[in-house]
């Protein structure tokens, strides 16, 4: 009870004589709370029954049981509050804000349709998963490739390189001051943790700076670490197999050898022309020119020594290599419309940088979509976010771009989304793409995504009250001298016209601040729609502190009285923090 745990009154030192004393308010629901709790109970007691009727008519829990409610009050038996005729209002309230009254049901679990092919679904994507901190002289290392996995990740990048003496092979950001980590360890920690979470694939993208013989050190490694689990098929793929008929199976996406060393001919003869070396993108210079030219990375492949040895070993290491190569990625030549171009007897995988993305939406929006019906588009950073930053995933999501690939060791809004999108289909890291992404209409056109739509729902959400904070901060965390001013932003992130921001008013000097304050949602495209919520700590200087975030997939959020916990910068969950909030579709 936050009545029994806060004081009524809490003293700041404003200086080595006097102390300024608040008067802190209590967790008294708010009004609303009230009247649900008086329409669903008799006496001031809610008896299972009762309860029960309140999940299925206002929560909207069609399918909750008698045992449901039970096991809420079974919940609740340990505190003071707990009657066992039924509950009392507080009891009710604390259920409310507990554990067991989540925004997205915790029993869904997976439950889109997991046999479509892999080009279906939007995949959780990492982009150079090695790296512990920023893009120029972090460490490389096992454990956000591991932390990374059991979050969630199925796709994993790494970057492989001839190591000092050129006899191994190593992973590391090339043209840094990145420590490399061998490549058997990274591959060892994908075999450990693939699938402790989620059985779903695990997709592996190599960016190839090998030497032929390197290649087959790679081939064996990783024939050898992941034997049976390994998905080689024995020619090239027509369409792309379901998630489902690919449980627990491993899968390499990069370059075969023979376009990648074509791609090398071209650019030794060109020597003005800019080819990447496997995965597209943009490779690194040393890094004193990089950090003076921060508008522009001059794109240069290093020159491999003895790539060009055609000797018995060689010739018989590139087909091995290749063998293992399961996605092939690679750009036609030419333009964009030839990069998209659709071929009916064979599909592949095409990289563009968030730039590249950004240019072909305005000119090839439907390309791209029709492209991504059958092949698979990964879109990837571009090389100036050397503090590992990321940038918005709607514009990939909304073309149907299903490896939107980001640094998952960064921060901000845009990987929160990111977690956000996530959530759905059980956090299994695959999510369906709506159905506007996959169709064609009468004239074999797809909708171009930048189509106004009509609206097809509203979602209202109430923002109640928050708690939490005095347990998960210290008391002068967000002001030396008094309680905090917090105030919460919702929105919306998903298509331009569905996409806005509102804020609540500030409530001043409250740890447990209460809104009560609603808003309205109009959404064209719901399936595409992430429930965006920040606190922040009002400060005059115009520096707010941060107070918790949450992103929720909209989809699956649950009408009604929903506690929806907070998590930090980085998506790790508060023990504490946490909103009371509603929900309703219109």
């Amino acid at each position: 009870n936050l009545n029994i745990r806060l004081k009524q009154q809490q003293s700041f030192k404003v200086c080595c004589c006097f102390r300024r004393i608040f008067r802190l308010r209590g967790d008294e629901p708010p009004e609303d709370i009230k009247l649900v709790f008086e329409n669903y109970s008799e006496n001031g007691t809610m008896s299972i029954d009762q309860l029960h009727r309140f999940l299925i008519e206002f929560q909207g829990e069609r399918n909750a049981t008698k045992e449901d409610a039970q096991n809420i009050f079974n919940s609740l038996k340990h505190l003071n509050i707990f009657q066992r005729r039924g509950l009392h209002l507080e009891a009710f309230f604390r259920y409310l804000l507990g554990d067991l009254n989540p925004p997205v049901s915790p029993s869904l679990g997976v439950h889109h349709d997991m046999n479509a092919p892999l080009a279906h679904y939007f995949l959780y994507t990492g982009h150079n998963s090695y790296l512990t901190g920023n893009q120029l002289s972090s460490d490389c290392s096992v454990d956000p490739i591991i932390k990374a996995l059991k979050r969630g990740v199925r796709v994993i990048e790494l970057d492989l390189w001839p190591n000092s003496t050129r006899d191994n092979v190593d992973v590391r950001h090339g043209g840094t001051l990145t420590t490399p980590i061998e490549l058997i360890k990274c591959l060892q920690a994908i075999k450990d943790h693939a699938f402790i979470a989620f059985e779903y694939p695990v997709i592996i993208t190599f960016e190839d700076h090998l030497t032929p013989d390197l290649r087959a050190k790679v081939a064996h490694m990783v024939t050898k670490t992941f034997g049976d689990t390994l998905f080689c098929p024995d020619s090239d793929l027509k369409e792309f197999p379901s998630p489902e008929s690919l449980k627990k199976m491993i899968i390499i996406s990069t370059k075969p050898p023979k376009e990648y060393l074509e791609s090398q001919n071209i650019e030794r003869k060109g020597h003005s022309q800019k080819v990447k070396g496997s995965a597209e993108e943009e490779p690194w210079e040393n890094e004193n020119q990089a950090v003076k030219n921060e508008t522009e990375i001059v794109d240069k492949e290093e020159s491999d020594e003895g790539e060009d040895h055609q000797d018995e070993d060689v010739q018989n290491a590139v087909p091995e290599y290749k063998r293992l190569i399961a996605i092939h990625a690679g750009k036609m030549k030419g333009g964009i419309e030839n990069w998209l171009s659709v071929n009916p007897d064979k599909v592949r995988r095409v990289s563009l940088s968030e730039q590249e993305l950004e240019s072909a939406v305005r000119t090839h929006g439907t390309h791209i979509v029709r492209f991504t019906q059958k092949n698979l588009l990964r879109i990837y950073p571009k090389g100036i976010r050397f503090d590992s930053s990321n940038y918005n995933p709607l514009v990939g999501w909304m073309h149907g771009a299903q490896m939107v690939a980001f640094n998952m060791q960064g921060y901000g809004k845009y990987l929160w989304i990111m977690h956000g999108m996530f959530r759905a289909n059980g956090g299994c890291g695959y999510v369906k793409k709506p159905d506007f992404l996959l169709n064609v209409d009468q004239n074999d056109e797809v909708i171009d995504p930048s189509d106004e739509l009509e609206v097809k729902t509203i979602l209202k959400v109430k923002v109640y009250m928050g708690e939490g904070w005095h347990s998960d901060f210290h008391h002068t965390h967000f002001d030396l001298y008094s309680p905090p001013d917090f105030y919460a932003r919702v929105g919306i992130a998903g298509v331009p016209a569905d996409s806005k921001m509102k804020r609540t008013k500030a409530i001043e000097d409250q740890w447990v601040p209460v809104w009560n304050e609603e808003f309205e949602f109009p959404l064209t495209v719901p399936d595409l729609a992430l429930l965006r919520i920040e606190v922040l700590e009002y400060d005059t200087s115009g520096r707010n502190d941060f107070g918790g975030q949450t992103c929720l997939p909209v989809s699956e959020l649950r009408q009604g009285i929903r506690a929806v916990p907070l998590h930090d910068r980085k998506g790790e969950k508060y023990k504490s923090v946490r909103l009371l909030m509603g929900f309703k579709f219109d």
